[in-house]
């Protein structure tokens, strides 16, 4: 018997999804049979006059039109999939729990989240660490993600379905220099996974987390050339990962083919946690 990804008739969140991973997992899920909602703070249609509340990094990317929340789900539709875009600060809780009822109107509850939105831009040794930086970091990177599975989970528990992914780091894993706030966020959505596993298990929910190594989003080429050949260098696979290659395994991780995988830290790495020299 063909083992087959199939989403056919289910519903999924994608946070963070105007590009790089986020806009990879929502194409991956959606060719797999998935319905798809992208949830962003940057969509096309806006003005983008409050881009600079987010960052360095979102302020690039409208600069450089490399914004695709709205044309992702043009493509989504393009496949035959509903699919739908709503313009979301996951650290407002009001506007996720507005996001989240949009998509239950426009598609349907949720039953698969996947945990992206975050910030990469906070790079500083401990030392200079910004105060409001850092807590900036806790509330998009780690209290975004307790405020979409909480507003997603009720229909999950009613249902007795349901999947949540948190997009997590191999920072959280190994610590990272001049990163102390971005690796402590995603350290912390490993204990949140966990968590939300052993809750949802007895409710048919499931809850992993991807521990992804360097991969060759936008804001990878964003960054310092010589950090990035560095930490390609010190990667076995001696090469940056592609966005599909985390995605695939997240359309796996949301299907029935996964079923028994709970509260798992799944490194798709190429090997940069490995002892290489």
């Amino acid at each position: 018997m063909a083992l087959e990804i199939d989403l056919t008739g289910r519903v999924a969140l994608v946070t963070g999804g105007s590009r790089g991973l986020g806009r990879a997992d929502a194409l991956a899920l959606a060719r797999a049979g998935a319905d798809v909602a992208i949830a962003d703070i940057q969509v096309e249609s806006d003005e983008g006059a409050d881009a600079e509340r987010y960052g360095v990094l979102a302020q690039v990317a409208r600069a450089q039109g490399l914004v695709y929340t709205e044309s992702t789900v043009e493509e989504i539709r393009g496949l035959g999939r509903r699919a739908h875009a709503v313009k979301c600060d996951v650290t407002d809780r009001e506007q996720v729990d507005a996001a989240v009822a949009a998509v239950a109107e426009e598609l349907g509850p949720v039953d698969i989240l996947v945990n992206n939105a975050g910030t990469l831009d906070h790079v500083a040794q401990f030392h200079e660490q910004s105060p409001e930086l850092w807590e900036r970091d806790l509330r998009v990177n780690l209290t975004g993600a307790f405020n979409c599975a909480q507003a997603v989970w009720p229909a999950m528990r009613q249902k007795g379905w349901g999947r949540v992914v948190n997009m997590a780091s191999v920072a959280g894993t190994l610590g990272g220099f001049g990163q102390a706030s971005y690796s402590t966020t995603k350290a912390g959505l490993l204990g949140l996974t966990k968590t939300l596993a052993l809750e949802g298990a007895r409710h048919g929910i499931t809850a992993n987390a991807i521990v992804p190594g360097i991969i060759g989003t936008e804001a990878f080429s964003f960054g310092n050339s010589e950090m990035n050949e560095r930490m390609v260098k010190r990667t076995a696979m001696r090469r940056p990962g592609e966005p599909d290659e985390i995605a695939h395994v997240i359309a796996f991780l949301c299907s029935d083919l996964a079923s028994y995988i709970t509260g798992a830290e799944i490194p798709v790495t190429g090997g940069i946690d490995l002892f290489t020299f």
